[in-house]
């Protein structure tokens, strides 16, 4: 249904549709149709799935590497509690062990559970799903589907979700959460082709809307993802964001002569690790493999925050190639093994006219994902009854650095357990208390509507640029106290910008962009303002003034929103992993990267 104008003065509230929903997905990527799928397993009739995009058109395609889980495939001592423990190492203990405990118990049978609905996985010569060595893994844990394993992996979910009838609406865009700060209520949003507002009445959402990687400038994400969504809107309904420091620099994005138009694109855009997986080389400008002096064991398989800075040292002492980087070069494979393996990336470099199998690539780290996000409790629940948060849009899992692989993990694992939560709990769509009505959703409308075709001094893409300039610049690889001052400074600067921006109507580009700026500015001071708290080194977190890990730092930044604006910050402990997870972790099982070579 619809409702009316209910205003008569200068500013009258505009028309918006009524939805009633018992429970609504933001987001249809993996995490979102996994979650929905267990809903409707267990009965849950009235879900409601929400993506910003045209079906199946969603950030989830381009994971390409491959999912973690400890199915024994070639190395059959493998089990879960080593998959947990190499997450807990390469997240530098300030992991939730719950979590990832979770998460490596219930991939086995998620990727079971995948194989049986179809999904294309690459496989060994006998026929069973292979898995493939990834970065600062113990052992050959990550299946894969050549490299296209998030296409793979949504499109299986994708037609489990058709297959169910589950309903579905693409492009509309949430744009706040109805909350009293205790209790969900509903969510606003807007059609983002029809250009008509809508409120969704409901008790339970589920915040699977991705990250905040594409706050920076070089990033593996399009623009119009990973800006941030869910923790803005998450933190705004009253729940707390924790670890928004940690993000990960993926160490080989494509470097590209951003003059030439062909190339500019790509600048930043992912080469997967799997090309590392499978034996490729990382060489500087003077033809040295330079991983031996940065970690002779592991080599180009340690863990992404040490290739990271390792080819950032290598750049900044003038060992870089022309376009800010270094070689990957896996040349020395045969071309038919690299497009069996590999055919996404040989396909996309062909096509730029680099032939893998006979010269190098150029890549250099590039913002990826976001390790931090929103705090849950153990089934992806906030401190806001109702509100579930899971898939990158989470944080607990990854620590300080993220483990290649798990992403796609959490996503399938965290679903499952956010739905089984949730389908006992269901009792029917919610009701938003009038008072909310007059104090929250109506003057969001009529903000919404006041922003479209607005006139300003500055580009909405301009703002939206000068986001990520500032956290590049100041919150980068390399942080210290003086830039990270210097960059909530900068804050402050763009978000008088974003005061004042010329924005078109609710169906353009540049209103969407200017709803991303808000959101991108909130997850922005997350990262600055924790960056700034934590007075060491950890995993992807880098303080050249602070370059050791402090073991009282063995604490996660917890964030919530100030009464009068902006962000407030306090410290939780860690918890200790259980006792199986522990002696997997005494035990000291590591990779051996020769058997590579």
């Amino acid at each position: 249904m619809s409702r009316p104008d209910t205003r008569t003065d200068d500013e009258p509230v505009p028309a918006y549709e009524e939805v009633d929903v018992s429970v609504l997905v933001v987001g249809a990527g993996a995490a979102g149709a996994r979650a929905a799928i267990e809903l409707d397993d267990r009965g849950v009739e009235d879900v409601l799935v929400l993506g910003k995009r045209n079906h199946g058109d969603a950030h989830t395609t381009w994971a390409r590497g491959g999912i973690n889980g400890a199915l024994g495939t070639h190395d059959p001592e493998d089990d879960w509690t080593i998959h947990a423990a190499d997450t807990l190492n390469e997240g530098h203990f300030v992991n939730d062990p719950e979590k990832v405990e979770t998460v490596a118990k219930q991939m086995p049978e998620r990727l079971r559970e995948l194989d049986e609905w179809g999904m294309d996985y690459s496989r060994t010569d006998d026929g069973e799903i292979d898995q493939r060595f990834f970065g600062a893994q113990s052992f050959r844990r990550t299946a894969f589907a050549g490299d296209h394993t998030g296409e793979s992996l949504l499109e299986t979910l994708v037609e489990q979700a058709q297959d169910r009838s589950i309903p579905y609406r693409e492009n509309v865009m949430i744009t706040k959460l109805v909350s009293d700060g205790e209790q969900l209520h509903g969510a606003i949003g807007y059609d983002m082709d029809t250009g008509e507002f809508v409120l969704f009445n409901t008790g339970t959402v589920v915040l699977a809307a991705g990250g905040y990687a594409a706050i920076y400038g070089r990033h593996t994400s399009r623009d119009d993802e990973n800006n941030g969504d869910g923790p803005a809107l998450a933190v705004d309904a009253g729940a707390s964001l924790m670890d928004m420091e940690f993000v990960q620099f993926h160490p080989t994005g494509m470097a590209v002569d951003e003059d030439d138009p062909e190339w500019e694109p790509w600048s930043g855009r992912l080469v997967t690790e799997a090309v590392r997986g499978e034996g490729g080389r990382l060489y500087n400008s003077e033809g040295e493999r330079f991983m031996e002096r940065y970690s002779p064991d592991q080599m180009e398989l340690d863990a992404r925050d040490v290739v990271a800075r390792a080819i950032a040292q290598e750049v900044s002492e003038g060992r870089g190639t022309e376009n800010g980087g270094v070689y990957l070069d896996i040349s020395h494979r045969d071309a038919d093994f690299i497009e069996e393996r590999l055919p996404r990336m040989y396909e996309r470099f062909q096509d730029l006219g680099v032939d893998m199998a006979e010269e190098p690539v150029e890549v250099a780290p590039t913002s990826h994902y976001g390790m931090g996000g929103v705090s849950v409790d153990e089934y992806g629940e906030t401190d806001v009854d109702g509100l579930f948060a899971i898939g990158e849009t989470m944080a607990g899992v990854h620590g300080a650095n993220r483990l290649g692989g798990n992403s796609l993990a959490e996503t399938v694992a965290y679903g499952v357990v956010a739905g089984e939560r949730i389908a006992p709990r269901v009792d029917g769509p919610g009701e938003v208390p009038d008072s909310l009505v007059e104090s929250l959703i109506e003057p969001h409308f009529q903000d919404l509507a006041a922003t479209a075709n607005s006139d300003g001094g500055y580009a909405v893409e301009t703002v939206f640029e000068a986001v990520q300039e500032f956290t590049w610049e100041h919150a980068g690889l390399l942080r210290d106290e003086e830039s990270l001052r210097a960059g909530l400074d900068a804050l402050d600067d763009v978000r008088e910008m974003a005061a004042d921006m010329a924005v078109g109507s609710v169906t353009s580009r540049s209103f969407e962009l200017a709803l991303d700026v808000g959101f991108m500015l909130t997850a922005a001071e997350a990262v600055l303002r924790g960056a700034l708290e934590r007075t060491e080194s950890r995993g992807a977190h880098y303080r050249t003034d602070y370059p050791e890990t402090d073991e009282s730092w063995q604490r996660n930044i917890c964030f919530e929103r100030a009464d009068l604006g902006g962000l407030t910050t306090h410290t939780e402990p860690v918890d200790e992993p259980s006792d199986a997870v522990q002696t997997a972790l005494e035990e000291g099982h590591e990779l051996d990267y020769h058997q590579l070579e």
